[in-house]
Protein backbone atom coordinates (compact mmCIF):
# COMPACT_ATOMS: atom_id res chain seq x y z
CA UNK A 1 0.00 0.00 0.00
CA UNK A 2 2.92 2.30 0.94
CA UNK A 3 4.38 1.93 -2.67
CA UNK A 4 1.46 2.68 -4.42
CA UNK A 5 0.92 5.85 -2.51
CA UNK A 6 4.38 6.45 -3.11
CA UNK A 7 4.05 5.74 -6.97
CA UNK A 8 0.78 7.79 -6.65
CA UNK A 9 2.76 11.13 -5.99
CA UNK A 10 5.73 10.40 -8.05
CA UNK A 11 3.32 10.12 -10.98
CA UNK A 12 1.55 13.44 -9.97
CA UNK A 13 4.69 15.27 -9.14
CA UNK A 14 6.10 14.26 -12.59
CA UNK A 15 2.71 15.43 -13.80
CA UNK A 16 2.56 19.15 -12.41
CA UNK A 17 6.31 19.13 -13.76
CA UNK A 18 5.41 18.52 -17.32
CA UNK A 19 2.41 20.70 -17.29
CA UNK A 20 4.58 23.18 -15.44
CA UNK A 21 7.28 23.50 -18.56
CA UNK A 22 4.33 22.83 -20.99
CA UNK A 23 2.82 25.98 -19.69
CA UNK A 24 5.66 27.62 -19.76
CA UNK A 25 6.67 27.21 -22.88
CA UNK A 26 3.44 27.90 -24.29
CA UNK A 27 3.85 31.71 -22.33
CA UNK A 28 6.95 31.79 -24.38
CA UNK A 29 5.29 31.20 -27.33
CA UNK A 30 2.91 33.97 -26.67
CA UNK A 31 5.67 36.92 -25.44
CA UNK A 32 7.74 35.86 -28.24
CA UNK A 33 4.48 36.42 -30.89
CA UNK A 34 3.83 39.72 -29.19
CA UNK A 35 7.52 40.74 -30.00
CA UNK A 36 7.06 39.88 -33.51
CA UNK A 37 4.16 42.45 -33.82
CA UNK A 38 6.28 44.53 -32.34
CA UNK A 39 8.85 44.82 -34.47
CA UNK A 40 6.18 44.87 -37.55
CA UNK A 41 4.91 48.00 -36.23
CA UNK A 42 8.69 49.12 -35.73
CA UNK A 43 9.17 49.08 -39.31
CA UNK A 44 5.65 51.05 -39.90
CA UNK A 45 6.55 53.42 -37.62
CA UNK A 46 9.68 53.91 -39.49
CA UNK A 47 8.04 54.26 -42.59
CA UNK A 48 5.51 56.93 -41.64
CA UNK A 49 8.09 59.72 -40.71
CA UNK A 50 9.30 58.95 -44.63
CA UNK A 51 6.11 58.64 -45.99
CA UNK A 52 4.82 62.03 -44.26
CA UNK A 53 8.17 64.18 -45.71
CA UNK A 54 7.02 62.98 -49.02
CA UNK A 55 3.73 63.98 -49.03
CA UNK A 56 4.63 67.61 -47.26
CA UNK A 57 6.59 67.99 -50.33
CA UNK A 58 3.89 67.60 -52.61
CA UNK A 59 1.00 68.82 -50.30
CA UNK A 60 2.04 71.62 -48.42
CA UNK A 61 -2.05 72.58 -47.46
CA UNK A 62 -2.45 69.31 -44.88
CA UNK A 63 -0.70 70.51 -42.12
CA UNK A 64 -3.79 68.95 -39.74
CA UNK A 65 -3.56 65.42 -41.70
CA UNK A 66 -0.10 65.24 -41.46
CA UNK A 67 0.14 66.51 -38.03
CA UNK A 68 -2.62 63.77 -36.87
CA UNK A 69 -0.90 60.83 -38.61
CA UNK A 70 2.73 61.91 -36.69
CA UNK A 71 0.63 62.48 -33.45
CA UNK A 72 -1.22 59.19 -33.92
CA UNK A 73 2.17 57.41 -34.77
CA UNK A 74 3.63 58.85 -31.17
CA UNK A 75 0.90 57.33 -29.84
CA UNK A 76 1.09 54.31 -30.85
CA UNK A 77 4.76 54.31 -30.00
CA UNK A 78 4.07 54.92 -27.06
CA UNK A 79 1.15 52.46 -25.67
CA UNK A 80 2.20 49.56 -23.90
CA UNK A 81 -0.16 46.85 -23.08
CA UNK A 82 -2.21 44.96 -25.80
CA UNK A 83 -5.21 46.73 -25.50
CA UNK A 84 -3.52 50.19 -25.58
CA UNK A 85 -1.22 48.93 -28.69
CA UNK A 86 -4.28 47.64 -30.37
CA UNK A 87 -6.27 50.91 -30.33
CA UNK A 88 -3.60 53.51 -30.70
CA UNK A 89 -2.53 50.98 -34.01
CA UNK A 90 -6.51 51.36 -34.80
CA UNK A 91 -6.16 54.98 -34.93
CA UNK A 92 -2.78 55.30 -36.79
CA UNK A 93 -4.21 52.86 -39.36
CA UNK A 94 -6.97 55.40 -40.14
CA UNK A 95 -4.61 58.47 -40.42
CA UNK A 96 -2.25 56.68 -42.67
CA UNK A 97 -5.47 55.68 -45.05
CA UNK A 98 -5.95 59.37 -44.66
CA UNK A 99 -2.65 60.24 -45.77
CA UNK A 100 -2.31 58.13 -48.82
CA UNK A 101 -5.88 59.20 -49.56
CA UNK A 102 -4.14 62.70 -50.66
CA UNK A 103 -2.33 61.32 -53.38
CA UNK A 104 -5.17 61.19 -55.28
CA UNK A 105 -5.85 64.96 -54.96
CA UNK A 106 -1.95 65.74 -55.96
CA UNK A 107 -1.37 63.89 -59.01
CA UNK A 108 2.38 65.04 -58.71
CA UNK A 109 2.55 62.96 -55.25
CA UNK A 110 0.95 60.07 -56.27
CA UNK A 111 3.64 60.04 -59.64
CA UNK A 112 6.13 60.08 -57.25
CA UNK A 113 8.84 57.13 -57.21
CA UNK A 114 9.58 57.76 -53.70
CA UNK A 115 5.70 58.04 -52.68
CA UNK A 116 5.30 54.77 -54.89
CA UNK A 117 7.75 52.85 -53.03
CA UNK A 118 6.65 53.58 -49.59
CA UNK A 119 3.12 52.75 -50.10
CA UNK A 120 4.34 49.15 -51.53
CA UNK A 121 6.43 49.16 -48.20
CA UNK A 122 3.41 50.04 -46.00
CA UNK A 123 1.83 47.85 -47.79
CA UNK A 124 4.22 44.69 -47.02
CA UNK A 125 4.45 45.40 -43.82
CA UNK A 126 0.51 45.73 -43.20
CA UNK A 127 0.62 42.47 -44.13
CA UNK A 128 3.28 41.02 -42.39
CA UNK A 129 1.34 42.98 -39.65
CA UNK A 130 -1.45 41.09 -39.83
CA UNK A 131 0.00 37.48 -40.19
CA UNK A 132 1.54 38.65 -36.71
CA UNK A 133 -1.55 39.24 -35.34
CA UNK A 134 -2.85 35.74 -36.46
CA UNK A 135 0.16 34.04 -34.79
CA UNK A 136 -0.02 36.34 -31.72
CA UNK A 137 -3.69 35.34 -31.48
CA UNK A 138 -3.37 31.57 -32.19
CA UNK A 139 -0.59 31.39 -29.52
CA UNK A 140 -2.83 33.26 -27.08
CA UNK A 141 -6.06 31.09 -27.43
CA UNK A 142 -3.84 28.18 -26.96
CA UNK A 143 -2.55 29.17 -23.96
CA UNK A 144 -5.45 30.55 -22.38
CA UNK A 145 -6.87 26.92 -23.16
CA UNK A 146 -4.16 25.03 -22.23
CA UNK A 147 -4.49 27.06 -18.27
CA UNK A 148 -8.35 26.55 -18.05
CA UNK A 149 -8.31 23.10 -19.27
CA UNK A 150 -8.72 20.49 -16.48
CA UNK A 151 -6.54 19.62 -13.95
CA UNK A 152 -4.24 22.86 -15.17
CA UNK A 153 -7.29 24.98 -14.34
CA UNK A 154 -6.62 24.04 -10.51
CA UNK A 155 -2.66 25.16 -10.05
CA UNK A 156 -2.30 27.03 -12.79
CA UNK A 157 -3.46 30.44 -11.40
CA UNK A 158 -1.17 29.34 -8.16
CA UNK A 159 1.59 28.83 -10.39
CA UNK A 160 1.41 32.48 -11.78
CA UNK A 161 -0.60 31.65 -15.13
CA UNK A 162 -3.15 34.12 -16.16
CA UNK A 163 -5.43 34.57 -19.10
CA UNK A 164 -3.87 36.67 -21.51
CA UNK A 165 -5.38 39.30 -23.92
CA UNK A 166 -6.09 39.04 -27.79
CA UNK A 167 -4.79 41.96 -29.98
CA UNK A 168 -8.45 42.70 -30.83
CA UNK A 169 -8.94 45.82 -32.56
CA UNK A 170 -13.12 45.66 -32.11
CA UNK A 171 -15.58 44.76 -34.70
CA UNK A 172 -15.91 48.10 -36.48
CA UNK A 173 -12.40 48.37 -37.65
CA UNK A 174 -11.60 44.93 -37.70
CA UNK A 175 -12.06 44.17 -41.27
CA UNK A 176 -10.36 47.63 -42.28
CA UNK A 177 -7.44 46.68 -40.45
CA UNK A 178 -6.74 42.99 -42.08
CA UNK A 179 -6.72 44.47 -45.37
CA UNK A 180 -3.38 45.69 -46.86
CA UNK A 181 -3.58 49.63 -48.24
CA UNK A 182 -4.37 49.66 -51.61
CA UNK A 183 -1.69 50.51 -53.97
CA UNK A 184 -2.10 52.06 -57.05
CA UNK A 185 -0.09 53.47 -60.02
Amino acid sequence: MGWAILGLIVVLVVYLIMTYNGLVAMRQRVNQAFADIDVQLKQRHDLIPNLVETVKGYATHEKSTLDAVIAARNAAQGASTVHDKAAAEQQLSGAVGRLLALGEAYPDLKASANFQQLQVDLGNVEDKLAAARRFFNNAVGEFNAAIQAFPAVLFAPQMGFTQREFFDVGEQTRAQIEVAPSVKF
